[in-house]
Parts: C-alpha cells; structure tokens; sequence
C-alpha cells in the first residue's frame, strides 16, 4: 500500500504517531481529528476494538488490507503462536528492516528508499519493500546513496532493537536473530487482531 493521505490526521484516528509531526500533533491534541473528536464517545464493541488494533498495526507497516490477511493466513500455517509469527513476519519485510535500523525516519520514507533502489541485500540491489530479509542477511545503503542528504541526517527516532546489528558507519546492518513480540516497537494488541481474523 503506498498511502498518500494525511499522516496526522490518520495518527490522531488511530492514536498512534506514524511520523515525527504526528507525534507533536498528537501530545497538544490526543483526541481524534474533525468537530466532534473531543466529545465523549460510546463505549466501543468487541468488533470495534478488534478493528482498530487490526487498523493500527496496518498503518505502521504501511500495508493493504490484503497483504496484511496474506501474512495472517501464512502465520496461521507456521509452527507457534500465531500473533508471533505475524509480527516476525512483517518485522522482517525489507522497509520495516530499514526504519528499525534507522536509515529512515519513517515507514513511508522507508520504503520510498526501497523502491528506488538505494539498498541492497548481501551486495544485491533489492527495490521490492516486502522482500523478507532473513537471519544473516546484511541490508546496506548503496555506495552511491551515501553521499544524499538523507542517509546523512541525524536520527532522534527509537534505539535499535536487539535483533539488529548496525555497523559503525551507519550504513550497513544485519539481522542477527528473528524479531521477539517483546523486542518490535509496535502499538497495538496483537491478539485483538488474530481474533478479528479467525471469526
């Protein structure tokens, strides 16, 4: 999914920063966007929650609704718990790879870095963002990338999760172990979501 939309107006929605801007929207004003966000809501269904944790986890992977119940469907099949294996299984996409190694600031510009063709996988260029990138496998920014603007600014966003080695210059990581539920900086109740798809 390649959304265009509003990032603040989608965060407040949700109640979940998907970029730095957001996040300062939302600290002044945490309730949802449009005249009646800051009235007393109805207590909210079952269905309602299900939906919005399902929403959340969506918007932070920046996926479609198909791709998200593709990846349901196949961690339903793997060995384990299921919510486990939809998380190591977005985690592990090529654009979320990029922005938990902080060579981007956000999802969106994660995968735009992606798409055209910035990175590479062991020494390949990779311009696919769901490519699965797979324990061992070393992501770095192409030589001639590191020379533009934004591989080199300064990154405030989330320290790198244990599961990620980044090198000392900053332009090469490897993912040294699969993603942890506990490790993955993400907001939303799993289980909501693996109810919302097995009714």
């Amino acid at each position: 999914m390649k959304f265009n939309g509003p990032k603040v107006k989608a965060s407040r929605k949700l109640g979940v920063a998907l970029s730095d801007k957001a996040q300062r929207y939302l600290e002044r004003r945490s309730y949802p966007p449009g005249m009646h966000g800051m009235k007393r809501r109805r207590r909210q269904s079952n269905y309602g929650r299900q939906l919005l944790e399902k929403q959340r986890l969506r918007f932070q992977y920046n996926i479609s609704e198909r791709q998200l119940r593709n990846y349901f469907d196949k961690s339903n099949r793997m060995r384990g718990v299921t919510g486990d294996n939809l998380v190591q299984l977005l985690e592990t996409r090529l654009d979320a790879f990029v922005l938990r190694c902080g060579f981007a600031p956000t999802i969106f510009a994660a995968r735009q870095f992606v798409g055209h063709g910035h990175l590479q996988v062991n020494g390949q260029r990779v311009n696919v963002p769901s490519y699965q990138v797979r324990v061992g496998d070393v992501v770095e920014v192409r030589e001639k990338s590191r020379k533009l603007r934004c591989f080199n600014e300064p990154r405030t966003g989330a320290a790198v999760p244990a599961y990620i080695h980044v090198d000392e210059t900053g332009y090469k990581a490897e993912l040294t172990a699969l993603p942890v539920r506990d490790d993955v900086p993400i907001i939303c109740e799993v289980p909501l979501i693996i109810e919302f798809y097995s009714r």
